[in-house]
């Protein structure tokens, strides 16, 4: 990860003075780097034993932060990771474009792999991304969101890019199409673990420790899988709470943390996250024991045992 940073740091690198500035503001900012650390226990994981999983992991990084820059903005997003947002500190203009930057850094970098099938895999898994994004904002005030579409719009939106973080760990070791395969699942299921328990803790974390305002969901009009729950289970009063607050993403916040403890919301979220997090264990069962296989699977369990 250290070598990752250092990647990353250089490529951020630019005659542009506001591209270095917000740059730094985004390396400074932390995070969890999962998707790079998971791309390179994958590849460990599986007998690779060069150095270019370091180069892929930081092109993985980019494009998440690319993601999120964009997402503030659309979002109107003031604080992430405790801290204020790029948008909030330089403006949208600044953070759209940054983002744009970070998205033409990556084909460069991609280009450097040598690689037509990594390619492939990481162009791939950011125009599925886009689509989840235009999918999200589809969905945003709607209260008659299913489950089903919800699902759809996690997995295109935050599983596929874990997926494809793991595919190429894979595709470095030179696997068999299965083991690729097996590799994408892995990420794909706990990408969706990850996410799930960012519902949960969107209506049971603390702001501080979370890095966010907790129910940011709500008032963006987002219909997560606790409300979704709620609009299925509720009494008559709490489904019409969650509906109106979902069409105005300004109800009662108090009010709907109310209704979602009322019922097995979160309860009924936390297992589908442990479903998906023990698909991901299964998935990898049969790889050689190693202490990054070790790893990738305590990465399952802290996928749905987090607090922030």
């Amino acid at each position: 990860m250290q070598a990752v940073d250092k990647i990353i740091r250089e490529r951020l690198n630019s005659e542009v003075v506001l591209i270095r500035t917000i740059g730094d503001y985004i390396v400074k900012a932390g995070g969890k780097r999962m998707r790079p650390a998971l791309l390179l226990m994958m590849a460990r994981a599986l007998g690779y034993q060069g150095t270019q999983h370091h180069l892929l992991a930081a092109v993985v990084e980019f494009i998440h932060t690319a993601t999120l820059l964009h997402d503030d903005v659309v979002d109107e997003s003031d604080m992430r990771r405790g801290r204020q947002t790029a948008n909030a500190v330089f403006g949208n203009a600044a953070s759209v474009l940054v983002g744009d930057f970070l998205y033409s850094r990556t084909f460069q970098m991609m280009v450097e792999s040598g690689s037509l099938e990594i390619m492939s895999v990481l162009a791939d898994a950011t125009n599925v991304i886009a689509e989840g994004e235009v999918l999200q904002l589809l969905n945003v005030h709607d209260p008659d969101v299913t489950e089903e579409r919800y699902m759809h719009v996690v997995r295109y939106k935050t599983a596929r890019l874990f997926e494809a973080a793991a595919q190429v760990g894979a595709l470095l070791a030179s696997c068999e199409a299965p083991v690729v395969e097996l590799a994408a699942e892995y990420g794909r299921r706990v990408g969706t673990a990850f996410q799930l328990i960012d519902d949960v803790l969107d209506y049971s974390g603390d702001a501080e420790a979370l890095g966010k305002n907790v129910g940011d969901d709500l008032r963006e009009g987002k219909a997560t899988l606790p409300l979704i729950r709620v609009m299925e289970v509720g009494s008559p009063a709490q489904r019409q709470l969650i509906r109106d607050a979902i069409i105005a993403g300004d109800g009662d916040f108090d009010a709907v943390a109310a209704a979602i403890h009322g019922t097995d919301a979160l309860e009924h979220t936390r297992l589908a996250a442990q479903r998906e997090a023990a698909a991901a264990a299964a998935a990898i069962a049969g790889f050689p024991g190693s202490v990054f296989k070790s790893a990738m699977l305590d990465f399952c369990a802290f996928a749905v045992d987090r607090a922030h």
